[in-house]
């Protein structure tokens, strides 16, 4: 069995202003990657991706392998996975990647479907957690993107 999922929201703004906000490292560090992001998702590049609020905000790679302006992002980067599949917490980089796919999709003048889809963790056990934990960030990715753009606030803020 593949172990992939998909998360989805609408975000009650034009799709371009979506899509920049994830593009954007500048947008991106208001509700999301906390101990910043180091340039705009150009396609080709690696970013480096910083969480203030998770393992010390030490930043990782992120490799954009897509963008199509206003429709697609993928993104690859390391597979972590539970070091020993009981707290859930520390993690181990493993020599593998996953897929990113963030998809934006104008549902009108004022109103954007965004998927975000994971993919490529190792049929194991701790395959599967690392994706239910992936799987729960992006959804609440998705929720911090529509907090900022919609009311301006940033939903990660004391979160962890």
């Amino acid at each position: 069995m593949e172990l992939k999922f998909q998360v989805q929201t609408k975000v009650q703004k034009p799709v371009h202003e979506v899509f920049d906000a994830v593009y954007n490292p500048k947008k991106l560090s208001g509700y999301f990657t906390t101990g910043g992001a180091s340039g705009p998702l150009d396609e080709g590049t690696t970013v480096m991706w910083s969480f203030a609020d998770f393992d010390g905000g030490k930043p990782f790679p992120v490799s954009v392998k897509q963008v199509v302006a206003n429709k697609l992002i993928v993104l690859e980067w390391a597979a972590s996975e539970p070091s020993d599949g009981s707290d859930g917490k520390q993690l181990k980089e493993l020599p593998y990647n996953t897929t990113v796919e963030m998809h934006f999709e104008a549902l009108g003048p004022s109103s954007t479907l965004v998927r975000i889809a994971e993919s490529g963790w190792k049929e194991t056990a701790s395959g599967l957690q690392a994706s239910y934990g992936n799987c729960q960030g992006w959804m609440h990715m998705a929720c911090c993107l529509k907090a900022y753009l919609e009311h301006g606030i940033n939903l990660r803020e004391g979160s962890f």
